[in-house]
C-alpha cells in the first residue's frame, strides 16, 4: 500500500506530523509512506526511517501540477491539514482513499472523513493528527513524541564547527513565525546575562532575523561566550548545532520542536493568545514554557488590547530565573505562568 501525508508547511507543523509516520509504520511494517512537504521545510524529514520518500511543492505549482502529483499510483492520501486544493486535485487524480476531516464546506471530496474539531485546542497537534489515521480503520489515541536523525558526518561536522565544549552551551533563537515576538533588546540582554554567568551562547536565524536581531544592537558589548551563527547555517546544519546543544531558548517556533525531536530540554516563551497554546502546540519534550500572565486572546487586537504589553511582562530577569531548571529537566514540559 502506499500511503501519502499531506502538509506542505513549516518546520514545527511537519515535525508534528512524523508520528503519524512513525504509528503507520508501527501498525502496518511494509507500506510505502510519502511525506508532500514544502520545499523549505522539507530537509528536516531527510534520513527519517518511518519515509520512504520526501515529495516537495513550491506553492506556485499549477492545479494540474498538483493533479499530476497525485496521479503517482498512491492508494491513500492523508490531509494533515486540510489545504483545499490538494484536497481538490487528489479527488481529480481519483486517488481511492482520501482522509481528512469532515467539518470544512469541501470535505465532501474526501471519502474517509474523521468527524474531529482542532478549534477545541484540547489535544496536541500531533494526537489530532494521529486520530486522522482512524480513516485506515486504525484507532490510536495515544501521543508519540516525533524523533528526527541525522547522519554521523552531519553530528561530526556540528562538533568541528563549535569545538570543543568547556561549559554548558545555550543556543538562543530570536527569531519565528508564528508567535508574536518578544523585544530585541530583550533578547540581547538575556544573550549578555547568559554569557556573564558563564554559559557559552549560540545564536540562530535566518539572514533576515539577524538583520532584524542586530538592528540598534551597534552599542551593545557582546561578550567573548557569544556566537552569531545567524544566516550561516543550513537546516541540518542547524539540527546539528541544536542536537549539541545543553538548552534551546526561543518563542513557540520550529528550533524548540527540532530541540524537543532530540531530547535536548527547552524554555520557550509563548504568548497568550488561544491559537498559541501549550496545550497543542507544547514541544513534546523536556524543558519550561514561559507564559504572560494575562487572559487568553482569542485573537490578537494588537494596540487596542488592554494587555498589549503581554510579552513585555516576560522580562530576561524572569527568564534567567529558570534557565537552570529548564536545563537540568528530566520530566515533560511544564507551562509556567509569570
Amino acid at each position: 500500500m502506499k500511503i501519502l501525508l499531506v502538509r506542505p508547511d513549516g518546520i514545527g507543523d511537519e515535525i508534528l506530523c512524523l508520528p503519524v509516520a512513525t504509528a503507520l509504520r508501527k501498525r502496518m511494517p511494509e507500506v510505502q509512506i510519502s511525506f508532500l512537504s514544502s520545499v523549505y521545510a522539507a530537509s528536516v524529514l531527510s534520513g527519517h526511517p518511518d519515509i520512504d520518500q520526501v515529495i516537495t511543492v513550491t506553492g506556485q505549482e499549477t492545479f494540474r501540477d498538483l493533479v499530476r502529483l497525485f496521479r503517482r499510483g498512491f492508494d491513500a492520501a492523508i490531509f494533515l491539514k486540510p489545504f483545499r486544493r490538494f484536497i481538490y486535485a487528489a479527488w481529480a487524480a481519483r486517488i481511492p482513499l482520501r482522509i481528512g476531516t469532515g467539518y470544512r464546506w469541501y470535505s465532501f471530496l474526501l471519502n474517509r472523513r474523521v468527524f474531529e474539531h482542532r478549534k477545541d485546542f484540547t489535544k496536541h497537534e500531533s494526537v489530532y493528527n494521529v486520530r486522522l489515521l482512524s480513516g485506515l480503520g486504525l484507532s490510536l489515541q495515544e501521543e508519540v513524541s516525533p524523533r528526527l536523525f541525522i547522519t554521523q558526518e552531519e553530528k561530526e561536522c556540528a562538533r568541528a564547527l563549535l569545538g570543543e565544549k568547556k561549559t554548558s552551551r545555550i543556543l538562543v533563537h530570536p527569531g519565528g513565525f508564528s508567535s508574536r515576538s518578544w523585544k530585541p533588546e530583550y533578547f540581547r540582554e538575556l544573550i549578555v546575562q547568559l554569557a556573564h554567568q558563564g554559559h557559552e551562547v549560540l545564536l540562530t536565524g535566518s539572514s533576515g532575523e539577524r538583520d532584524r536581531f542586530m538592528d540598534g544592537a551597534n552599542s551593545v558589548k557582546w561578550p567573548r561566550r557569544i556566537r552569531n551563527l545567524m544566516g550561516e547555517l543550513t537546516i541540518r546544519q542547524l539540527m546539528g548545532v541544536i542536537r549539541e546543544s545543553d538548552l534551546v531558548i526561543s518563542l513557540a517556533t520550529g528550533p524548540m520542536h527540532i530541540a524537543a525531536a532530540f531530547d535536548v530540554p527547552t524554555l520557550s516563551i509563548f504568548d497568550p493568545r488561544r491559537s498559541n497554546s501549550p496545550t497543542r502546540w507544547k514541544p513534546l519534550g523536556r524543558g519550561i514554557i514561559l507564559r504572560p500572565g494575562v487572559p487568553v486572546c482569542e485573537r490578537c487586537t494588537q494596540k487596542q488590547c488592554d494587555y498589549w504589553d503581554c510579552m513585555d511582562r516576560v522580562t530576561p530577569g524572569i527568564v534567567m530565573e529558570y534557565v537552570n531548571r529548564a536545563g537540568k529537566s528530566t520530566q515533560p514540559v511544564e507551562i509556567v505562568t509569570v
